[in-house]
Parts: C-alpha cells; structure tokens; sequence
C-alpha cells in the first residue's frame, strides 16, 4: 500500500500535465482522422490505461497520434468513421499475432527512409486537411481520396473567410512563440482556453462575427465512456488494418526506445508489444481509433517528472475526469483553432534535421523518402508505406548484387601491395603478377553474376589468382555453382589458382564444389593468404633454380 501511495506521489503531476496537453490533442487528432471528437477522448482513456497496465514502457504514453490520422482519415472517408473501431479491434488481434510469432524482430527491414518518407507524407496529409477549417469553407463535395479533397478545397479558395484564416494564422504563429518562450510548457494547454473563450464569445453573439467551432462541426458533444461500435467486418478490412498494426508497433517501439534513452533504462519490447496490441482491442470496442504510442506526449510525460507507469495510469484517469467536467465547454473551441494546433503537430512531425542529412550523405534515401511521400500524398498512405518498403528492398538487392568484395595485388617480388576498389578495375593498369580477391558477406544467386562477370572481364592480366573466403559468411547452391565457374574461368585463361581461409559457416557446402575439391587434391588451398603468397614465391623460386629445356626444333 506505501509502495502504491508512494507511485502516485511521484507521478500525480506528470500525469495531470499529460492529460490537459492530451484532451485538446485526442480531440484534434480524432478530427484529422476523420473520426468525431469523443472517439478521440476514448482512445485515449483506454488504449492509454490498458497500456499502463500491460505495456513493458515505464514512460510511453499512447493514444491518438498523427503517424495514423492520414490512415484512418482515408479509411474513414471510403468506409464511414462507423469502420473505425472495428479497424482498432482488427488492428489490435494482428498486433498479439505478431507478438505471438514474435514478428517484431523483421521490423528492422523498413528502412528509415520508409519510414521518413512515410511520416513527411502523412504531415503533408494532416496539414492540408485542415484547409477548410483554416479558411472557414464549409459544404464541400467529399472525395475519397486526399488529393481530390485538397483540389476541391482549392476551388472553392473564393469563398473563404479572411476572419477565420486570420484566427488560424493567430493561433498557429502563437504556438510556435510559446515553443520558444516557453519550451517546458505545451502551447496547447495555453491556447486552448483562450480559443474557447474565443469560440464562446461568437457563438453567443458578444462579438460581431461566427465561426465554426466543434459544436456547430459535431453537434452537442457528451462525453461516453463507453460507444458501442458497429461490428461489422469485411476483407476490405485486412490491408488497411495491417499497416495500422505496422505504423503502430513501429512508433510504439521508436518511442520507447527513445524514452530510453532519456532515462537511461530499458523497456520491456514483448510486454509492450502485448500492452499495444491489447490497447488497440480495449479502443476499438469502446468506440474508440486505433492508437499508437505518441512521442510528444511520452517527451513530455518525462520531462515532468514521471518515474514509472503509475503516471500513463493517472494521465488516463485524469482524462476521463477533466472531460467529464469540462469537455462541454470544448464544444467552443473553433475548428481554425484545432486546424492550427494540428497544422502545429504536423510540422513538427517532420525530422527536418534528418532530410537535409540524408540529402547530403545518401542521395538514394533522401530520393525514396520524397518518392514515398509523393505517393503517400497522391494515392493513398497504406499503399505509400507499402511502395518504400518495396523498394527499399529493391534498391537493397541491387546493392547486393554488386557482390561485396576487396582486391589487393601484389607485384613480382611479392613485397608490395596495391588496393582497388570496384569503379578502378577496368581502368587500373594491371602490372602486378598476384591477385588477392577477398569474397566478403555472401555468395548467393543474388550477387553470384557480379563475382563472375569481373573474372571474364576485368580480372585477365594476372598470372596468380587467391580466392580469399575468410569474410565469407553465407554461401547458398547458386554460389557454389559460381565459385566453380570462377575457378573454371581463371584456370582456362592459364592462371594459377588457390584458395585462402575457408571459414566453418561455408565448408560444408564447399564439399559439394567440384572445383574446390579438385583444388584440394592439388594441396591449393591453404588456412592463410601468407602461405598461399609463400607457395607462389617458393615455386617462382624453384622456377628460377630448374627452368625448362627448351624445345628442339
């Protein structure tokens, strides 16, 4: 009982001060993606008090977030904000299918640039959805997809209201001065109120002038803690419930890691993976969106001084409370005051930092993540992740490909070296007689050609060729089937042939290479390149000592 008196002390701040930043984020959230301002406000209270229950995170904070709005937005639009739970609950039961399987681990194969590219669509998407609200449209023809929504939007730029676009102009500058004055404390926790007060103030005509607020967007707002979805499943479901479930352990395991490493402990990845997914199922039947672990929130959940779950507990808790109480006054809020705060959270979604790196450093990265942004932002965002995966795995075959793989040749006197790279093969002047080629990584279908076409093309001008496979770790059939035709290859032009450092990971294979067994037979392979390099100098030697008689004419 001391040990749960003790938690709440230490957390009872950090918790309140997450859930006043989390109401007006949860209902903003809850808009971008389609879904009415309640839903917002359950998933919080929910998916957040499920995972502090369950979660393996001493500081993750989850809820509605921004990775998911442009998902959830274009789920909704073509399948009614009703489908919303239900693709929480699906969602939900993929993420313990993962967790069962321990699926977790192959995450690590969508690359950042995916990911980057990904978030950069999705802050493009959160941002420009709020053009209505920001230039006061309203009865507008709805799309199904984003970009006829913003080209819509755009048609109608005639009847917007300059009043309302200065409000969001107001706000939205307003947000990023107290993110410089006042760094430890969320803008939104400051606007808010004085955009209630503002929206209250015109909706009962004590100023000369409207604007739409969430009342007048959603109708009278009344906190449920409970909103019986409707179950109603269909296979249009499985994709889009899937990427859900991808995004979501994804920016769940990002988080915290990152809150890791800001306290300097360790999260408990199967247990949060098993909180997660149990978050999404607790949501989705409340009535709520599917959630995810929100960085900022978590950010600011420790900066405030929170030492374990205690404070996601509290910050639930408090939620459900302070809506309860006051989330009828919310109503008053103007919809440019909710699209400037997540016009806020967009732009600060984006690691600007990280693009301008990957520009200078890998220009193939920085090219698929705007690839992968464009088509998050033009068709649709599951299939943007979906597409950077794709050809992240492509362009990581084609690097593969290349086979990876080091050259050192060695002059007459078998006393000095010479290093090429790849690109200087077919240029260098070939005039060392030994050539050490080291075969690194693998040796598969993949990149078996490459290793190959460099012996029939570029490698002809040595006398001595050494195969060196001590950095080789993985050889499949294929790769065999090569290393006999590179053998092959090099004795047909006359060449002397050894093999160096055979490691244990590939000599059960290697018994099955003829060439290798020829090689072995003829005492050519040898344990280190210094003893190959030895046998060549001894034979020239012997060479020297026993020349052949020439032939009688």
């Amino acid at each position: 009982m001391n040990t749960i008196i003790k938690r709440i002390t230490e957390n009872w701040k950090s918790g309140i001060t997450v859930a006043l930043v989390s109401i007006p984020l949860s209902i903003s959230l809850a808009v971008a993606s389609q879904a009415g301002p309640v839903a917002g406000i359950i998933t919080a209270i929910w998916a957040g008090l499920i995972t502090s229950f369950f979660g393996g995170s001493n500081f993750n904070i989850v809820g509605p977030t921004g990775a998911l709005s442009g998902i959830l937005a274009a789920y909704a639009i073509a399948h009614g904000a009703n489908a919303l739970p239900m693709l929480a609950i699906v969602s939900g039961i993929l993420i313990l299918i993962a967790y069962v399987l321990k699926l977790e681990k192959y995450l690590i194969y969508i690359p950042s640039s995916a990911i980057q590219g990904f978030t950069l669509g999705v802050a493009f998407i959160i941002a420009f959805n709020q053009t209505n609200f920001a230039l006061g449209l309203s009865g507008l023809k709805t799309h199904e997809k984003f970009i006829d929504n913003l080209t819509e939007s755009f048609l109608h730029i005639s009847n917007s209201s300059l009043l309302t676009f200065a409000v969001f102009l107001i706000f939205l500058i307003g947000l990023f001065i107290l993110l410089k004055v006042l760094p430890r404390i969320p803008g939104a926790i400051i606007l808010s109120p004085i955009g209630i007060l503002l929206g209250f103030m015109t909706s009962t005509g004590r100023l000369p002038f409207t604007l739409q607020t969430l009342e007048t967007k959603f109708g009278n707002l009344s906190l449920h803690l409970f909103n019986t979805p409707t179950m109603t499943f269909s296979t249009t479901i499985i994709m889009p419930a899937i990427t859900v479930a991808v995004v979501a352990i994804l920016e769940t395991m990002i988080s915290a890691k990152i809150a890791d490493g800001m306290t300097k402990t360790k999260h408990n990845k199967r247990k949060e993976m098993f909180g997660l997914g149990l978050a999404n199922i607790a949501s989705g039947i409340c009535g709520g969106i599917p959630a995810t672990a929100a960085l900022a929130r978590t950010s600011l959940n420790i900066k405030s001084g929170a030492s374990d779950k205690m404070s996601a507990t509290i910050s639930s808790i408090s939620i459900a409370l302070i809506s309860t109480i006051l989330l009828g006054y919310f109503k008053y809020i103007p919809m440019a005051v909710i699209a400037a705060i997540l016009v806020f959270v967009a732009l600060r979604m984006i690691e600007f930092h990280h693009i301008v790196r990957m520009w200078r450093l890998d220009k193939i990265s920085f090219f698929l993540t705007v690839a992968v942004a464009f088509v998050t932002i033009y068709e649709d965002p599951i299939i943007g992740i979906l597409f950077g995966t794709a050809a992240a795995l492509i362009t990581l075959v084609h690097s593969l490909s290349h086979g990876q793989f080091s050259v050192v040749t060695k002059d007459h006197q078998l006393n000095h070296t010479h290093i090429m790279s790849d690109e200087h093969l077919s240029s260098a002047k070939h005039t060392h007689h030994t050539l050490v080629y080291s075969i690194k990584g693998q040796l598969t279908y993949v990149n078996s050609q490459s290793h190959i076409h460099r012996f029939e093309e570029k490698l002809k001008s040595y006398q001595n060729v050494v195969l060196r496979l001590s950095e080789l770790a993985v050889i499949d059939i294929d790769g065999v089937s090569a290393l006999d035709e590179i053998i092959e290859e090099i004795t047909r032009q006359g060449k002397v042939v050894l093999i160096t450092g055979v490691n244990p990971f590939v000599s059960r294979l290697l018994e099955h290479s003829d060439e290798f067994k020829r090689l072995e037979k003829e005492h050519l392979v040898f344990k280190r390149v210094s003893e190959a390099v030895t046998y060549l100098k001894n034979k020239k030697s012997n060479h020297k000592k026993h020349p052949k008689k020439a032939s009688k004419k």
